[in-house]
């Protein structure tokens, strides 16, 4: 194999895991927006996208940049009916608190790892409770974005441990050397 073809086919593979986690978060926007409920609309759908963003973010960085999470917020915005900018600055916000607490959540395992995402969670429901607040000018009510807080570190495991497998299986493998 010459140097420009093992060059282009390394590059090729580079670009491929690096567009895995935005496509992770892409898929899981629109997974949690479809117009389908299994409870009737009595549970709001989990936040998916914050899944990717929390995972990527701790497990490769470089493959999460700030633009990728606020590339998804817009989408969670859009695909959500929403205002704009909330779950978009939510995401940022987010991302920033796992970011610079990289250490501290990246060491979490068991039910430390659910209590992590709980509490990125917990940062991005405040952060789109207050947009929204004041957006709206005043406080909206706080029972619909707990339910959707609770469905989402509840949808955490199955998600993060499908985002583990894609990494181990897709991510890794594209990015080793040919």
């Amino acid at each position: 194999m010459e140097l420009s073809d093992r060059t282009g086919t390394l590059m090729s593979g580079r670009f491929l895991s690096a567009l895995v986690p935005f496509l992770c978060g892409v898929l899981a926007v629109l997974f949690s927006n479809l117009p389908l409920s299994l409870t009737n609309g009595l549970v709001p759908a989990p936040l998916l996208a914050l899944v990717p963003i929390y995972f990527w973010c701790l497990v490769r960085p470089d493959l999460m940049p700030p633009l990728v999470a606020f590339t998804l917020g817009v989408l969670e915005d859009f695909f959500s009916g929403g205002p704009p900018g909330i779950w978009a600055l939510s995401f940022i916000a987010t991302y920033a608190l796992v970011d610079r607490e990289r250490d501290a959540f990246a060491g979490l395992s068991g039910v430390g790892a659910i209590l992590g995402f709980a509490a990125a969670m917990l940062a991005a429901s405040v952060c789109a409770y207050l947009v929204a607040a004041f957006v709206y000018g005043r406080f909206p009510p706080v029972a619909p974005l707990s339910i959707e807080f609770a469905v989402s570190v509840l949808f955490y495991l199955p998600v993060a441990a499908l985002l583990g497998w894609i990494h181990r299986r897709i991510v890794g493998p594209l990015r080793s050397e040919f």
